[in-house]
């Protein structure tokens, strides 16, 4: 068993959050000494890296208390998660190295400012807080696609990315992404999603429209089907048709 200030110093966390996270019943150590002094075994260090995992991942402490208290959550997959955000944040981080050690040998810089782009972490985490956000929803999703072929997932994602085409059109006539046409059509993607792939609440789809539009891989396969700025129009829209209801 350790003590709070032992895992304080293992877990590079303050005592004062050890203290908050048991005042809200995220973390409640098993044990408490005769003195009253909280004592930590290793279920609790588990269930602490799974909490640093998750505000790894910039969810909220309300968010990962639900998750992880849920009998379908999945550690490994949440493991994957974290390396991959991580793999991310690397190869940022190399990117900076670089541009500073140029700056630094030659004195001048070509003015990019690519290192200080983070829209593939913005887009990770959005896909991760999509997936993750309701822990139901993904074993929605896997119920839904247990029969399916490769032919007719793929047929899925192509009528789901079909329905993103008006907006193309709508974005290259400067339409109003709170206009009704453009609102409706939000409508209609989020019931596709929740149809064919899991329940799409609200929340979930808030996560799903600004990985839309942050500049990443869904960015460019939108753009690439339904036009340019298809994609960022349709985070607008998402917003604007979540703020209706």
């Amino acid at each position: 068993m350790k003590t709070v200030h032992e895992v304080s110093e293992l877990a590079g966390v303050s005592v004062r959050t050890l203290q908050y996270y048991d005042k809200i019943g995220l973390l409640s150590p098993a044990m408490r000494s005769d003195a009253g002094y909280r004592l930590y075994g290793d279920a609790d260090l588990a269930r602490l890296q799974q909490i640093l995992l998750f505000r790894e991942l910039e969810f909220p402490l309300k968010e990962i208390k639900r998750i992880i208290e849920s009998p379908d959550f999945d550690r490994r997959r949440a493991l994957q998660q974290q390396i991959d955000l991580l793999k991310l944040k690397r190869e940022r981080i190399d990117n900076l190295i670089d541009l500073a050690q140029s700056i630094k040998k030659t004195g001048v810089s070509a003015l990019s400012f690519e290192a200080f782009n983070n829209d593939k972490i913005d887009e990770y985490t959005a896909e991760a807080k999509a997936s993750w956000g309701h822990t139901s929803a993904w074993t929605a999703y896997e119920q839904k696609s247990a029969g399916r072929t490769k032919e007719d997932e793929r047929a899925l994602g192509e009528a789901m990315m079909d329905l993103f085409v008006p907006f193309g059109a709508m974005a290259a006539e400067g339409a109003d992404p709170a206009g009704a046409e453009a609102v409706e059509q939000a409508r209609r993607i989020q019931q596709y999603i929740s149809e064919h792939f899991y329940p799409c609440t609200d929340e979930i789809f808030s996560q799903l429209g600004h990985a839309y539009g942050c500049g990443g891989e869904f960015t460019q396969n939108i753009n690439a089907v339904a036009g340019p700025g298809a994609a960022e129009f349709a985070a607008k829209v998402v917003e604007a048709y979540l703020a209706t209801k």
